[in-house]
């Protein structure tokens, strides 16, 4: 009998092991076919020097306008702007000056004094930029009232995207007491993901969302049978789990680095227009598309969580994993179940912030990773509806404190209102008192 449970046992192992295998073996394609995706960006002639700019008349962008660049050593190159007025243009060397010519389109005319050409020089940087405006834009002020509409609106977005980010953290430290550092990385993965089925395999936009997210949560499968169930087997604390977290989160931020470069990539139809006639708030159909997404998705998490038997018992390892296992509830399989909605729900929010700030970098989930267990804590540990109720709270914070901080330092107000929350709740909004000793 000895016998038959430890080859069980081994043959476990061995299935867990061939599953981190296969889900790293996985995760390098991904990202090596990812890469080629992105150099479709990159500037034709594959140049280490740009120079790149804006073509705008009355705050509208010109397309179709010609620049042509001349050097003072017989380099000349030439491109046509895009729908929204940029150009740029590759040149090999920043050691001698460059002409810009520009030639307006048919039908557009400059106005006097307009000057169309100028020479400029390289400095520290490898990229110049050089913008054309043929009459500026008349300057349009905003009333305090309009402009707190419209990040109130904006925060809502935010948070409702962050939410689905923490709800996942939430979920795995309420059933397992780890601290995911990872979970940025797992927030990349997602944006990645949707970046090689759309740009590298040409798949549609709306397709390959969804193949996105079921590809994180394969990704979330792995991890946890290839690393933290193993790690949980052999009887690790919540302290060297963390750590373990902290090191993942490192080798995959700069194993993404390494694939996909220091570049930023974008998502196809991230560049949607505004909706007209609301007012003082500005919503690109991406914008509405993005919290109508989100809404759903939470609700069906809600109902999922508190309807579904695999949510009960979920809700019943996160109260109490002893004694729920006592009860004849298997704490392996929904720890597993777990990761993998944490993962799917991390890949989504992955995509839907990268149409928020739009760009894919291989950081990305680093740079919301606090704010994630910012929200976290202040919802209360391990609950999944404080999770959303702090992210709203946070992005709320963010996007509204601009108004009266600048932007640079609005990350840091929402952890501020944290610390002043936590001083008078120590538990969060929706946490629980917890005695200790």
């Amino acid at each position: 009998m000895g016998i038959t449970r430890t080859s069980r046992a081994d043959n476990r192992s061995s299935r867990a092991i061939a599953t981190l295998i296969a889900a790293l073996f996985a995760a390098v394609l991904l990202l090596g076919w990812a890469s080629p995706a992105s150099a479709q960006t990159d500037d034709p002639e594959d140049l280490p020097y740009t120079i790149a700019g804006n073509v705008r008349t009355d705050g509208a962008p010109i397309p179709d306008a010609t620049v042509t660049v001349t050097g003072a050593d017989g380099f000349e190159s030439e491109a046509t702007t895009a729908e929204n007025g940029s150009f740029r243009i590759g040149v090999p060397t920043k050691d001698t000056p460059y002409t810009i010519d520009l030639e307006l389109p048919s039908g557009v005319t400059a106005p006097d004094g307009f000057e169309s050409s100028v020479e400029v020089t390289f400095g520290a940087t490898s990229t110049i930029t050089r913008n054309f405006t043929l009459t500026a834009a008349e300057r349009v002020t905003t009333s305090f009232v309009d402009q707190l509409i419209s990040r109130t609106v904006n925060g809502l977005n935010f948070g409702l995207m962050l939410a689905l980010a923490a709800i996942g953290v939430s979920l795995v430290f309420g059933t397992t007491g780890l601290s995911n550092f990872a979970h940025g990385e797992m927030v990349t993965f997602g944006a990645l993901a949707a970046l090689l089925f759309s740009a590298g395999l040409d798949v549609p936009i709306w397709i390959a969302i969804p193949l996105a997210v079921i590809a994180s949560a394969l990704f979330g499968l792995g991890m946890d049978a290839g690393i933290w169930r193993p790690l949980r087997r052999k009887g690790l604390g919540t302290v060297q789990l963390m750590i373990v977290s902290i090191g993942l989160s490192l080798a995959l931020r700069y194993v993404y680095q390494m694939f996909v470069g220091g570049g930023t990539e974008q998502l196809p139809g991230g560049d949607s227009a505004s909706i007209p006639g609301l007012g003082p708030i500005r919503l690109t159909v991406t914008d509405v598309v993005s919290m109508a997404v989100s809404i759903v998705v939470i609700a069906g998490f809600a109902f999922w969580l508190m309807r579904t038997r695999i949510g009960r018992a979920t809700r019943a390892v996160s109260d109490n994993p002893s004694l729920a296992a006592a009860s004849g509830i298997d704490v392996d399989a929904v720890v597993r179940v777990v990761w993998v909605v944490s993962a799917a729900l991390a890949g989504l929010s992955g995509v839907l912030w990268a149409y928020f700030r739009p760009g894919i970098k291989w950081d990305m989930g680093t740079s919301i990773l606090l704010l994630v267990f910012a929200a976290v804590t202040l919802g209360g540990l391990g609950t999944a509806f404080g999770a959303l109720i702090g992210s709203i709270i946070v992005g709320l914070l963010v996007e509204v404190s601009t108004l009266w901080i600048p932007s640079d330092l609005k990350y840091v107000g929402a952890l501020v209102v944290l610390i002043v929350i936590l001083l008078f709740r120590p538990q969060g909004i929706l946490g629980r008192r917890e005695r200790i000793g």
